[in-house]
């Protein structure tokens, strides 16, 4: 049996399931309000609210005779975590390459320095125009 992590992401992996929560976000709705712009059967739609049921996305409650479906933000909370974690450790890595980077940076920009004057002096023995300091 999978976690409920697995069951969230599997769920939202359907691109019709992921309007669903989408349209849910904005409002509770009924199955056959749910329906309404998808070209599918009631029996489809059901199938795919049983789906979101399972992973705890959405519950249904009885109001009267409506029975809307209300979507279970608690979820998406276990999600966020989930998400942030990978995320600060991929935060983690983007310091260290820079920092790594602006160290490689730092050091070609001295050693081209270096490379510079030294370059400079080597022309400047070398110049014929320089005067022999005997000949003065």
């Amino acid at each position: 049996m999978a976690d409920q992590l697995s069951k969230v992401f599997a769920a939202l992996a359907d691109p019709t399931r992921r309007d669903m929560v989408a349209r849910l976000s904005v409002a509770d709705s009924t199955v056959n309000e749910l329906a309404e712009p998808y070209d599918v059967s009631l029996q489809a739609v059901s199938k795919h609210l049983k789906v979101l049921e399972d992973s705890g996305l959405v519950s249904r409650t009885r109001d009267a005779q409506r029975r809307p479906v209300h979507l279970e933000d608690n979820v998406f909370d276990l999600m966020t975590k989930w998400i942030e974690r990978y995320k600060q450790q991929a935060e983690e890595r983007y310091q260290r390459l820079d920092a790594v980077l602006e160290a490689m940076n730092a050091d070609e920009e001295s050693n081209n320095s270096d490379s510079s004057a030294a370059s400079a002096k080597e022309s400047e023995n070398t110049s014929p125009h320089r005067k022999s300091r005997k000949g003065a």
